[in-house]
């Protein structure tokens, strides 16, 4: 909660700065005798920014289940499944967040975290996964997955998703006002065509760049989750083991809802939009650093 209070306050404080910044130039005065309320602008931008990804992160536990098909471990049926469930307790207390809930999935390798926050989340990880890979390995990814939510990336995304999504919105009707009138010569108090296509085309482009800013944030979460799960194994070997295991097989596709926050996932149309750096690059990074 307190997370979350710090964007959305961040974020109000930095669309107080707009429009105290655009009423020193004057530029709120010429928009408001166009039809501009900046003020409600600002705040329609701050509620249809925000809601989507709050919504997104309060469903997202349900979601994941219902999009993967995965089973959640309420009483261990097997010596298998009672490791995973007590391998993610392990990590769990040493991050001292609370006990997740634990799933298998029916899948190509790959596993997940998702949650609405670091007390009340979800672990699932594939058959695939535990096919191909040997127990120190599944645990340094147990333990990724762990970290993930000891990080608070499920909330921090959603978040950075919803400033984005803000920005976004009110971006591009400021732009698309400006458009109608200059470019397209609307004299009318409402809206013309000039303003719905500006808004449409620029939705997209802000969108894009949006996307670029946010998948940013998901690779640099994703070094950190490694990082925290050679931290809590007390070596990096393992974690780097995974990720090479993951280089050297075909990783699952993940469905949209949690990919971000998957192992391994894809790359996007360019390498700017991918939420996960190459695994070269990770295990890298890990041979980097110390770990004790």
């Amino acid at each position: 909660m307190k997370r979350i209070m710090l964007f959305v306050l961040t974020n109000v404080a930095v669309m107080a700065v707009i429009l105290i910044v655009t009423r020193l130039l004057g530029v709120d005065r010429y928009v408001s005798a166009n039809g501009i309320d900046l003020g409600s602008l600002a705040v329609f931008s701050l509620v249809v920014g925000f809601a989507g990804s709050i919504i997104s992160l309060l469903m997202s536990k349900s979601m994941a289940k219902w999009s993967t098909g995965a089973q959640v471990i309420n009483q261990p049926s097997n010596a298998d499944e009672a490791w995973i469930v007590d391998t993610v307790r392990k990590f769990a207390e040493k991050s001292g967040i609370g006990m997740p809930e634990v799933a298998i999935y029916e899948g190509a390798p790959n596993a997940f975290a998702t949650g609405a926050s670091k007390n009340n989340s979800l672990v699932a990880v594939s058959t695939g996964l535990l096919q191909n890979m040997n127990k120190r390995e599944v645990e340094a990814v147990i333990a990724h997955e762990v970290a993930h939510i000891a990080n608070g990336d499920m909330v921090t995304m959603a978040l950075i998703q919803g400033v984005m999504n803000t920005f976004v919105v009110f971006l591009s009707r400021v732009v698309g006002y400006f458009v109608d009138k200059a470019i397209f010569r609307n004299q009318d108090d409402s809206p013309g065509i000039g303003y719905m296509i500006s808004t449409i085309v620029l939705d997209i482009l802000f969108g894009i760049l949006a996307a670029v800013i946010v998948a940013w944030f998901s690779r640099q979460r994703e070094f950190r989750a490694d990082a925290g799960a050679a931290h809590m194994m007390g070596e990096s070997n393992s974690m780097q083991a995974a990720l090479a295991r993951l280089g050297g097989i075909e990783a699952g596709e993940l469905p949209q809802t949690v990919k971000t926050m998957g192992i391994s996932g894809r790359g996007g149309v360019m390498a700017l939009l991918s939420s996960h750096p190459p695994l070269e690059v990770r295990i890298q990074a890990l041979r980097d650093r110390k770990f004790a």
